[in-house]
């Protein structure tokens, strides 16, 4: 669940980044994503996904099935509950062995907690890490000491082990929120610590210390001369996140820790083929390519986001 860092370098620039730089970064970004078929081709999916996720009802209403609706008539109920077929023009990616339950729709709503979940915890995150990494770079000293422990603690903590004790001993009732929340607490230290360090580095630079010198207060240096230059890594941290907390919460998910079931999720599909497989493939299949694409895609953004913002920086 960790946010992937190696590698990850301060962007060479050679003076301080102004407001006026940051429409050009991101039309600097956008641009290099139209123009690289892969990446465009992994934008337009990530697009289709949170359009799935945001007008889940009106998709499944169009389709004809609720996710949580069972179909006794596309299974076999002498046969264990196996479908009687896959795709169909009734069923567009067929039914869930056992309950008949549209696996298109569940997919569709599955997208909406997943996505909500990531998008969540990466908000979250980020602005931990951003405050913690700020606070501790910036002031130095005992608050950095203290931050410094904290982040220390956490990151070599085993997560995912404290994460399915507390989340199986939490009530079911609104476990997205506190997965979120779980996966926060474990997830900021990372950004932080980079955030840390090259504010360590910013303060000693010669336009920080001008603002300092001309009497400008601590929250306007900080907020106007040392976090515009945290812009473009605050934003290859955010891609980099994103796949790293949808894969959490897939696989907590499938370990029955996750997302309570019947609210669906990729993960916990993906975890209810498992008795299926070898009868029906086809209900992980489909469960399984949307995940790894989604993951997939978010990943190879993060890579050529980064490309653009701190090419220097690439292995």
């Amino acid at each position: 669940m960790t946010i992937p860092t190696t590698g990850l370098t301060v962007p060479a620039d050679s003076g301080q980044e102004t407001a006026g730089t940051t429409p050009q970064l991101r039309a600097s970004v956008l641009r290099t994503l139209l123009r690289d078929p892969v990446a465009a081709a992994c934008l337009a999916y990530i697009v289709l996904v949170l359009m799935m996720a945001a007008f889940a009802p009106l998709i499944v209403k169009v389709s004809g099935w609720d996710p949580y609706e069972f179909d006794q008539s596309a299974i076999d109920a002498n046969m264990g509950g196996i479908p009687l077929g896959g795709f169909s023009g009734s069923h567009w990616l067929g039914v869930e062995p056992g309950t008949g339950r549209d696996i298109f729709a569940r997919i569709v709503y599955g997208a909406r907690a997943s996505m909500l979940i990531a998008i969540s915890a990466t908000v979250l995150t980020t602005l931990l890490g951003v405050v913690f990494g700020l606070l501790a770079g910036y002031f130095g000293g005992r608050t950095d000491m203290v931050i410094s422990r904290v982040m220390e603690f956490l990151m070599a903590f085993p997560a995912l082990i404290f994460m399915i004790a507390v989340l199986s001993a939490l009530p079911a009732d609104d476990r997205q929120y506190l997965l979120v929340v779980v996966i926060s607490v474990f997830g900021w230290p990372y950004l932080a610590r980079i955030v840390r360090g090259q504010t360590m580095s910013l303060k000693q630079r010669e336009f920080v210390e001008a603002a300092v010198a001309s009497g400008a207060s601590r929250s306007t240096v900080v907020f106007t001369e040392i976090l515009p230059n945290l812009r473009s890594t605050i934003l290859v941290m955010v891609t980099l996140a994103v796949p790293g907390y949808i894969g959490t919460e897939a696989g907590l998910s499938f370990l029955g820790v996750g997302v309570v079931p019947p609210t669906p999720s990729w993960g916990q599909m993906i975890a209810s083929s498992v008795n299926w497989y070898s009868v029906v493939p086809l209900y992980f299949v489909v469960p399984g390519t949307f995940l790894a694409l989604l993951v997939l895609s978010f990943m190879v953004l993060g890579d050529r986001v980064r490309s653009v913002v701190d090419p220097k920086g690439r292995s």
